[in-house]
């Protein structure tokens, strides 16, 4: 017995029923990967200028094929992105899936993902666009580089002060959304993510309203470099290191952000009985023993400084 890398629950195959269904109803089974995380690499390589999708990250595009059970690599109209293995940065993709299911049990808003199989029974990371309807109509988002004036070149040249300014100034109900950003940059935090920069946020219009959008790219990136210099990717009241809860409680969110102390003290107590359950997810995920043991020391020593 094994667990599905999509549902996480225990499965007799490769995936569980939950986890096909999850990706579509009709969908009964799932073939791996016709591809090596070296073929991935390979392909994402030969396809960077047909596609648009950018970043640091060997990506694919890609849609399922529900009648042959199968994901399908595409240049256009995908509606996936795919995140094989990195050669010199082992288990991000499982490092991604589950810091993504952390955030979701924070009650962060995240787009469908999970873990694939390729042929060489390595993993790699899947997440639905949702930038996109399933009839290829695009929806739109701008990222808060874009927003700013910025690029991928100038994407740390910023601070969270000025992620707050850009949520005042462009969304329907300001004062949701910077909840929300609150609760995303404190668990950024907490899970070791130093490279929340300006292209990890993004607004999305929807119905008539501007809103953040779904969380995307978020890792534990503190147990990839093993020995991170930054504890934020862009500053909070000056600093990127030494934060501390004044940083987080006092200064952000009630002076910059104004948040209730309801709000806070909600979000806080949220946070607080999630540790346990966060430990339980990391013990049962698909990171090696080691990379489970970094991220539990990590978290620990995170949240003791919070609460």
């Amino acid at each position: 017995m094994t667990l599905c890398p999509i549902s996480y629950e225990p499965c007799t195959g490769l995936y569980s029923e939950k986890g096909l269904k999850l990706l579509s109803k009709s969908l009964s089974g799932l073939y791996p990967l016709p591809f090596s995380s070296v073929e991935l690499r390979q392909e994402a390589s030969s396809r960077a200028g047909k596609i648009s999708i950018q970043g640091v990250q060997p990506k694919l595009s890609a849609r399922l094929n529900v009648k042959n059970q199968c994901f399908d690599l595409v240049d256009k109209n995908g509606h996936y992105i795919l995140k094989p293995q990195i050669s010199d940065y082992p288990n991000v993709p499982e490092n991604e899936d589950l810091t993504m299911r952390l955030a979701a049990s924070a009650g962060i808003s995240v787009p469908l993902h999970g873990l694939l199989y390729g042929r060489d029974n390595e993993l790699t990371y899947f997440i639905r666009r949702f930038d996109r309807t399933l009839k290829n109509q695009k929806i739109h988002v701008e990222d808060f580089a874009q927003l700013s004036g910025k690029n991928r070149d100038t994407k740390y040249n910023s601070s969270m002060e000025q992620v707050a300014k850009i949520i005042e100034k462009f969304c329907t109900f300001p004062a949701i959304e910077k909840a929300k950003l609150f609760k995303i940059m404190l668990f950024c935090f907490l899970t070791g993510n130093e490279d929340m920069h300006l292209k990890n946020f993004s607004l999305i219009q929807h119905n008539g309203m501007t809103a953040l959008s779904p969380s995307y790219d978020l890792l534990n990136t503190s147990i990839i470099l093993l020995s991170p210099d930054e504890e934020l990717a862009l500053p909070l009241n000056g600093k990127k290191n030494k934060l501390k809860k004044h940083d987080f409680m006092d200064y952000f969110a009630k002076e910059k952000l104004m948040l209730t102390d309801k709000v806070i003290d909600t979000l806080m107590s949220n946070f607080k009985t999630l540790q346990n359950k966060w430990e339980q997810w990391i013990n049962i995920s698909f990171l090696p023993f080691e990379k489970k043991q970094a991220y539990k020391e990590l978290l620990q020593s995170r949240c003791s400084r919070i609460f």
